[in-house]
């Protein structure tokens, strides 16, 4: 992929990449995921001093300094917060924040969502093993319930968050979830989380080979993935299967598999919408433990997206609003309006 930047630069893949040592452990799925942003980058047409790529604490931290932009390696938790206050006052920046599961929903949690209620026109790219790789293999937010790690060695009993519900329920205007091990959707989703305009939260499936091995292989192999998958189109039934003749319909609120060689059609089925709210709550909702015996497939791509006004363009309304009024005067707006003498 290459493309013509508005200074009439031809740039590709490699103008992305920085002399840096890429330092991850061999095998990583973190390898794959900066192969698809590094051949995505090019497309957008963005020259690469207008992006910035900010990061926190883990693992996938070390993002930025692989990347040929702007960025910034922060705090523990706090890469959120640092990218506010950048796109506040830069708001023509493509900022795009790289976060794990332990850094953006521990002790970043709460900035997180905030990002999300206050839709800062920024990209949050949520790697999620389901551990910690960075501290050596303690179990995280995601880790699944019974997880023996060096931190729980009797087995977690922690109940892990569930990322894209939780960003839905901070009111996030563009939710998915791709993986590392797919690169043409993965590539297809860092597409869609660019176009959104708004606070986009794109959850990726990364395997940490060395502390979590196989942790998503059911969704990533070959011999299972037809079949433990579905990928959510625009306006197409939910339909899945190595056959493709499994379809997912609802019995009310509840999502049921139908075989469609057993009197049902594409007909019969959930067509995706998302815009739909509702749906996109019960589709977040899908995920159980695979190895449940009347588990669903898990969802891939975008579960829900909205168009709401961004904070950083209200806040410069706001700052032209004042000016004209000539209401930045700064003692002025410090006194307030509650003042008194005293005689």
């Amino acid at each position: 992929m290459e493309t013509t930047t508005a200074t009439n630069i031809t740039l590709t893949p490699k103008d992305f990449a920085t002399d840096q040592e890429v330092r991850w452990c061999p095998g990583c799925g973190d390898y794959s995921i900066l192969a698809q942003v590094q051949k995505v980058m090019p497309t957008l047409g963005i020259p690469r001093e207008n992006i910035a790529i900010i990061s926190g604490i883990g693992c996938s931290s070390r993002f930025p300094y692989y990347m040929n932009t702007y960025g910034m390696h922060s705090i523990h938790g706090r890469a959120t917060a640092i990218a506010s206050g950048l796109k506040a006052a830069r708001p023509d920046l493509s900022v795009w924040i790289v976060t794990g599961d332990g850094d953006g929903l521990s002790i970043g949690g709460n900035h997180m969502i905030h990002l999300l209620r206050r839709n800062f026109d920024v990209n949050v790219l949520l790697f999620n093993n389901q551990i910690y790789g960075l501290t050596k293999g303690q179990y995280s937010p995601t880790s699944e319930e019974s997880k023996v790690t060096k931190s729980s060695p009797m087995g977690s009993i922690d109940h892990p968050f569930n990322p894209l519900a939780l960003a839905l329920g901070a009111d996030a205007t563009f939710v998915a979830r791709s993986m590392d091990r797919d690169p043409k959707h993965l590539q297809a989703m860092l597409l869609r989380t660019h176009e959104h305009r708004g606070a986009s939260f794109l959850e990726i499936y990364q395997n940490c080979n060395i502390f979590n091995d196989g942790a998503f292989e059911i969704f990533t192999e070959k011999s299972s993935k037809a079949d433990e998958t579905i990928f959510l189109e625009q306006g197409q039934p939910l339909i899945f299967g190595a056959n493709r003749d499994k379809g997912i319909r609802l019995d009310g609120f509840k999502p049921q598999v139908v075989n469609l060689n057993e009197g049902f059609s594409a007909d019969d089925l959930w067509v995706h919408d998302e815009a739909d709210i509702y749906k996109a709550q019960i589709l977040t909702r899908i995920f159980e433990d695979p190895k449940s015996e009347h588990h669903l497939p898990r969802p891939f791509g975008v579960f829900y997206q909205a168009i709401r006004p961004c904070y950083e363009d209200m806040l410069q309304q706001q700052i032209s609003i004042a000016k004209e009024k000539k209401a930045a005067d700064l003692d002025k707006l410090l006194k307030g309006n509650e003042v008194w003498e005293i005689a």
